[in-house]
């Protein structure tokens, strides 16, 4: 929702997305056209009267919830800014003319957008049918592009595109169709307009042009959001007897990455992810919370993630580690502004790159990554699976991020025959296609305390013992997996020691 203002009065207002129009309070737009200290009085007297003609125009309203002046959400008629327009040519005032003029600014349904920096206008975009960014106006700020997007003449459009559809939920995400085709969706990408591509990342949406709505009114870190989104993608919402019209899209859930399945939610005022694991061992839980336990034993920045229980089913959760000042850059789009050099390493090009923009203890923290992803035996730690932090206002560049996003380890996906801690084939990402190569690159391992590892394959074995669905079934695959652990530490301290 958003409070417009006419003639210094507040006009309550809420865009609707999949229409892409402007929905204006009609009490509100009574009440600065009469001046009357009881427009709602008003308008219920004014409305039985144009009932009672038969008006097309009355019929039309919708009724929404806005925030009262009381303060409490309250539903209340409202109207296009074509309509409205007709509907206050029925009103005698003085101001009917200035209204309408300034009505008019909002009546021309379209998908032109100003991609916004918090507040600051960064770049006009106009998307098609299909949620993508098909034609780009004005650069407005080139300093405030996404990092990764600016070209040699201000702008690589292709980036700004990819950019955007990146931030959609991937195609690949499990049970996506279940959520799409009951709202007659086909593709992902159109969520992002329906909560102006707001995320819990970053401080970076799409404003409709011609509007004056203001980040602070509507971002999801100081503000509360649908969590119908959420609710389907984890099916505690039955689509049958559902009223599809009734379900609200503006939620964070729209620009969340990943194939499993996750949702935001707000728990005691503080925004959480909630993540589920895959299969009937669900271990990609488990993983996330042994990442936490370990990074905790070790000294290494992490997120941490929890075990959460909602509906009977077990989930982890973190705490969003992102602020409405601060945002995630993720490594991939450093990794754009690296000019190709055969002669240097992807590890020593990110390092250096990441040092020129003056992030401090780069190698050390990338370091203990690699050290962490070793020993869990981590598969996927692509470059948008680690990132740094920059202060969203000055764009003054932080830290490197802390740990997340870690369960895709433990051979979590492979069969029980697969578990062999000494495989040598063990895959890795991001700088080396193997572990055992990947682990080569840290030269210093002198912050390392690996006996502060000591029993922590009993304490992922009760890990594993909370979140499994069948723990009798699982019982044999479990403890494989911790002794595989122990192995896995013992492997390291073989390579530690033999470096020194």
């Amino acid at each position: 929702m958003a409070n417009m203002t006419f003639d210094n009065k507040p006009i309550r207002a809420e865009y609707n997305a999949e229409c892409r129009e402007w929905l204006f309070s009609v009490v509100d737009a009574c009440g600065v056209l009469t001046g009357s200290g009881n427009p709602r009085h008003y308008w219920t007297v004014f409305k039985g009267r144009l009932l009672k003609e038969g008006n097309q125009t009355v019929t039309k309203c919708e009724r929404l919830k806005l925030i009262a002046p009381d303060g409490k959400m309250r539903e209340t008629d409202a109207l296009t800014a074509k309509d409205l327009i007709e509907l206050s040519k029925r009103i005698k005032s003085p101001r009917l003319d200035a209204f309408i003029e300034w009505l008019g600014a909002y009546g021309v349904a379209s998908g032109k957008f100003v991609l916004k920096h918090k507040d600051i206008e960064v770049l006009e975009v106009e998307l098609d049918g299909t949620g993508v960014i098909s034609t780009f106006g004005k650069l407005l700020n080139e300093a405030h592009l996404p990092v990764g997007t600016a070209g040699k003449r201000g702008v690589d459009y292709g980036s700004i595109k990819d950019w955007w559809n990146g931030r959609a939920i991937p195609a690949s995400r499990d049970g996506i169709r279940d959520l799409l085709d009951p709202l007659d969706i086909s593709f992902p990408q159109q969520l992002l307009d329906k909560s102006f591509g707001l995320s819990l990342s970053d401080q970076y949406w799409i404003c409709p042009q011609n509007t004056d709505l203001r980040w602070a009114e509507i971002n999801f870190f100081h503000n509360t959001f649908s969590e119908d989104v959420g609710n389907l993608l984890l099916k505690k919402l039955d689509w049958d007897g559902l009223d599809t019209s009734a379900i609200s899209l503006v939620s964070p859930d729209n620009t969340s990455d990943g194939v499993l399945k996750k949702r935001w939610k707000i728990i005691g005022g503080k925004r959480y992810l909630i993540k589920g694991g895959s299969g009937s061992n669900n271990q990609e839980v488990a993983n996330e919370v042994l990442a936490s336990r370990i990074c905790k034993r070790l000294g290494i920045p992490f997120v941490n993630y929890e075990i959460i229980e909602l509906d009977g089913k077990k989930y982890s959760a973190c705490e969003d580690f992102i602020t409405g000042d601060t945002e995630l850059v993720a490594a991939w789009h450093i990794k754009q502004l690296i000019k190709k050099d055969n002669n240097t390493s992807d590890y020593e090009s990110m390092i250096a790159k990441a040092e020129e923009l003056a992030i401090k203890d780069v190698r050390f923290r990338i370091d203990q990554m690699l050290t962490l992803d070793f020993i869990i035996v981590n598969v996927d730690r692509h470059y948008n699976n680690f990132g740094f932090i920059r202060d969203a206002n000055t764009l003054e560049w932080l830290s490197v991020a802390p740990i997340y996003d870690s369960g895709t380890s433990m051979w979590c996906r492979e069969p029980e025959g697969a578990i062999r801690a000494a495989d040598a084939s063990i895959e890795s990402k991001p700088f080396r296609s193997k572990h055992i190569k990947q682990i080569e690159l840290v030269k210093d391992f002198s912050w390392l305390n690996l006996d502060a590892l000591d029993g922590i394959e009993d304490e992922y074995a009760k890990i594993l013992a909370e979140t499994v669905t069948d723990v009798s079934s699982s019982a044999k695959r479990n403890k494989k997996l911790c002794a595989a652990l122990t192995a896995r530490i013992r492997l390291l301290k073989g390579i530690v020691t033999k470096g020194n």
